[in-house]
């Protein structure tokens, strides 16, 4: 008379349970955890890293010389397309996003699994994608709100612009980026970047002044 087939069960299902739970702690990583505190993620992301991976990760690349394989290998932090820099002549929005998705996958792979930053110019809406809306040089919210729609459509997350060149003051205007110069005034500097909260929303009610803020984090 053979005994019970649960009692069988009970030794393996208790083992099954044990390695599982020994599993989940190996597999648990306090800087994927959201709900520990960020310097506690922090430093436990960056006692983990190589020091290959720390200057991986503080390089950021040109979009041409960036595939998947690239960022897996030397654990590429950002990459940019700069004006010109396009997957194929006349891209469509489909090629954008399937380029930025197969360099994401290739830093995902990797055995940190730090998701890259790709970035783009954008200082004239997103004028690197064929048959996008151009627009004048950083002049009002709505057109920073539009370029973010535009970019964001294309899976990139980072617009470089706009460029008030705060620190570099135009006064010879054979300068290249002069109309970018809104002059020595800082009140009149302060004026015209209401483009900010056009790319990255409007800052809450109760958002501490002066620390970073984008919508929707």
């Amino acid at each position: 008379m053979g005994v019970p087939l649960k009692f069988k069960r009970v030794p393996f299902l208790l083992s099954y349970m044990l390695v599982s739970i020994a599993v989940g702690e190996a597999n648990y990583f306090k800087y994927k955890d959201p709900e520990q505190p960020l310097n506690v993620r922090i430093n436990d992301l960056m006692s983990r890293m190589t020091l290959a991976e720390k200057i991986g990760q503080m390089s950021q690349i040109e979009q041409v010389n960036a595939t998947s394989d690239v960022m897996k290998n030397y654990f590429i932090g950002s990459v940019l397309s700069g004006a010109g820099s396009v997957p194929a002549p006349n891209a469509t929005v489909e090629e954008w996003m399937s380029m930025v998705t197969e360099m994401q996958k290739g830093a995902l792979s990797t055995c940190l699994g730090i998701p890259m930053i790709y970035g783009i110019d954008a200082v004239h809406g997103h004028g690197n994608v064929y048959g996008a809306t151009l627009f004048p040089h950083n002049i009002v919210k709505r057109i920073g709100t539009a370029t973010a729609l535009k970019v964001r459509a294309t899976g990139i997350p980072y617009v470089f612009a706009p460029c008030i060149a705060v620190t570099q003051v135009c006064r010879d205007p054979r300068w290249g980026r002069c109309y970018e110069s809104f002059g020595e005034d800082p009140r009149l500097v302060q004026q015209m970047t209401a483009i900010i909260t056009g790319f990255q929303g409007d800052f809450p009610p109760n958002h501490r002044k002066g620390t970073p803020y984008v919508a929707g984090t």
